[in-house]
């Protein structure tokens, strides 16, 4: 699905963990919030530098992303190096995306759930141009499923169309790359995950 250079070397993952979702993701959460200001912000230029080492990142026309809650990698300095991004805006069940760029006029403002969003009256991105999804993540697996958090938004978008035929990249911190991760029926994989330690493709 994704262009040529996508050959990594793994390294070793965690190992799975027998804890149901809700407990693991509580313990991921709270270890993700430990993180020191420094660490963060090292570990999220690490992502950000993977992304843009990445060939086919460059090539994309317009890449879906998230702005970062509770600690969760700050993908923000990739906007000044690529131009056409979507951000989500929840509506009810849903995520509607909105064009966004360093240079748009509309604000972003805080949602329902206390996370960044786009003005609702600024454009709506096209499907159809999207090549790339940056997926948020409280963990992901080698297999490429993702634990969320809870509220299924993005398994209900990756199990549509068209959504369900773009390239989708898990971002996360390395501590939760895990071997495996507690999977239901409606979990939509993915086919990726960055984290600072590198790009590994499912």
């Amino acid at each position: 699905m994704f262009s040529s250079g996508l050959a990594v070397t793994m390294p070793p993952a965690p190992q799975p963990t027998d804890l149901p979702k809700a407990a693991l993701r509580r313990q991921l959460i709270r270890q993700r919030q430990q993180l020191s200001s420094q660490v963060w912000r090292q570990n999220s230029d690490r992502i950000c530098a993977h992304l843009l080492n990445w060939d086919y990142f460059h090539h994309c026309r317009v890449i879906l992303s998230y702005t970062s809650f509770r600690q969760e990698p700050d993908l923000s300095p990739l906007a000044h190096h690529h131009g056409d991004w979507g951000l989500p805006r929840c509506v009810d069940r849903t995520l509607h995306w909105h064009a966004w760029s360093v240079k748009s006029p509309w604000p972003l403002n805080q949602g329902a759930y206390g996370i960044l969003e786009p003005h609702p009256q600024s454009p709506r991105v096209d499907p159809s141009l999207v090549d790339l999804i940056l997926v948020p993540a409280v963990a992901c697996d080698r297999r490429g499923y993702r634990l969320g958090y809870g509220a299924g938004y993005y398994d209900r978008l990756l199990s549509q169309s068209p959504w369900n035929t773009i390239p989708t990249l898990g971002i996360v911190f390395d501590y939760a790359r895990l071997e495996t991760v507690p999977q239901d029926s409606w979990d939509q994989p993915l086919q990726g995950v960055c984290s600072e330690t590198g790009l590994f493709f499912s």
